[in-house]
């Protein structure tokens, strides 16, 4: 069962070949039994999950109920979910258990799915390898001494592995799209404002933004479908109607204009991922594409552009996490300075501590117009690149990212090169746009990931795209030996 799509196991469920609660049983024996190698979960929620998939059964007996009813997934452990802990991968949100839910959650709830419990994650989302959780490193199930990417590890790392069918995660600089490329998935970063974000906790406002984890660009669409759509509660959220996101998936491709920016094609980049994403683009050649070249200039800004404008609103948003309110306070504090100080000392990560005082220091009186304001100034000058890209194709196409995944610990002492990993994928956060990673030809025996970006809400493209190389290939059907039956 595990190696089925979301319509296969929703056909399953409706032909009566198995209930919801042994679907869901299935995947929690398969979490209990193979996950402590992978270190995808923080929490497991059996208990909620077997009572959910009761009622999901009970509406397919009474034939009610839509594909996603009854269909087990997980949630990155940073929505909050009522009842349920929600960490973070933070000391600081350790004993947190929400009193409501995120409206992702809520959505996905009321679709019929069954929560199996909540993945690991970088803390607080700082990170693009899983290793700054306070829960400890997640794993890549194709290689267990390497990394799954970040921050969304544990949601990329199950759905590899087949612990879930699918997964939610959030993505700020790539952190859907970096791990889904390096474990092998695809992964999905809708348009800004696409899917709410109340409930899901801030990293950087303006960048942050939720999606789906899964197999396949099929089942992407599916899941996307239930999250997707305007949320009053959420000022940022696009009141934009949602398309039907299954309708268009085979659209062909004839005539299709794919740009491939010559900046992500050179130094820097490891050449079997490059040969990889070469496959995939002769791939769209023989399905009627024509591919042009083109310049986004200002790809080199990205990286500094990002690392001031995302701690700077890292450094505002954790500031609610002082000990006071909820979340880790520190024991017998003199004063309140003393409360603040040790608490956010004793709670917070040496990443999430470095990225404070990063944006502290870019926000201050004497530094803002040199480094935040100018910072902005360039995330303008690289939205207008896409702008200009896509009055000539119809959507982008490169590497997502730069290798394949890294030894864990390598990369552990040099934030800089970990703050790489992300190049190809934080210019479509500081734009706004719609992105996906699918995998591509394996790189040197590992996952690689071709990125797609598409213009502003034009997630059912991008589908449609990635959808069409997937019926032409089986790249995303691969998985990781030793699975199991």
């Amino acid at each position: 069962m595990h190696n089925k799509s979301i319509t296969e196991l929703a056909a399953d469920l409706r032909a009566g070949d198995y209930s919801s609660v042994e679907l869901t049983q299935y995947f929690l024996d398969r979490i209990q039994r193979m996950d402590a190698g992978l270190n995808s979960f923080v929490t497991v929620c059996s208990d909620e999950a077997l009572s959910a998939a009761q009622a999901a059964d009970r509406q397919l007996q009474a034939g009610q109920g839509g594909l996603l009813t009854g269909i087990p997934i997980a949630h990155k452990d940073i929505f909050c979910t009522k009842g349920i802990r929600t960490t973070c991968g933070s000391k600081m949100l350790e004993n947190f258990i929400s009193p409501y839910d995120a409206t992702v959650v809520t959505r996905l709830k009321a679709a019929g799915v069954v929560n199996l419990g909540k993945t690991n994650m970088d803390e607080f989302a700082m990170g693009s390898s899983n290793e700054t959780s306070y829960y400890g490193p997640v794993r890549n199930p194709w290689d267990t001494e390497t990394v799954p990417g970040g921050s969304s590890g544990g949601s990329a790392a199950c759905v590899a592995a087949r612990l879930a069918p699918a997964a939610t995660g959030t993505d700020t600089g790539g952190s859907i799209r970096q791990p889904a490329a390096l474990c092998g998935i695809t992964g999905l970063k809708p348009t800004y404002g696409r899917v709410s974000r109340y409930g899901m906790i801030a990293f950087a406002s303006s960048l942050d933004q939720a999606g789906p984890m899964t197999t396949s660009a099929a089942d992407a669409a599916i899941l996307l479908q239930a999250m997707a759509g305007f949320d009053e509660r959420d000022s940022t959220s696009a009141d934009q109607p949602v398309p039907d996101y299954s309708a268009g998936l085979e659209d062909d491709l004839t005539g299709l204009k794919i740009g491939l920016p010559k900046e992500y094609f050179g130094e820097g980049l490891d050449d079997a991922v490059a040969k990889s994403v070469e496959e995939a683009i002769a791939e769209y050649r023989k399905l009627g594409a024509e591919v042009i070249e083109i310049s986004l200039p200002n790809t080199h800004l990205a990286v500094p552009t990002y690392y001031v404008v995302a701690p700077a609103e890292c450094s505002s948003n954790l500031s609610r996490f002082d000990g006071v309110r909820y979340g880790h306070r520190c024991e017998d504090p003199k004063d309140l300075e003393d409360l603040y100080k040790r608490s956010r000392a004793e709670g917070f990560g040496d990443e999430v501590k470095r990225r404070i005082l990063i944006g502290t220091y870019a926000l201050s009186a004497g530094y803002y117009d040199a480094y935040y304001l100018k910072a902005q100034k360039i995330r303008h000058l690289i939205s207008d690149d896409f702008t200009q890209a896509f009055k000539q194709v119809d959507v982008i196409m490169g590497p997502t990212a730069p290798d394949t995944g890294f030894r864990i610990g390598e990369r552990a002492g040099d934030p800089v090169s970990m703050y790489l990993s992300d190049i190809y994928t934080i210019a479509v956060n500081l734009a706004g746009l719609p992105g996906i990673s699918i995998p591509a030809a394996p790189a040197n025996g590992k996952p690689a990931g071709l990125q797609i970006i598409g213009n502003y809400f034009a997630e059912a493209k991008l589908l449609n795209v990635a959808h069409r190389l997937q019926m032409a290939t089986d790249y995303h059907k691969a998985a990781p030996a030793n699975l199991g039956q």
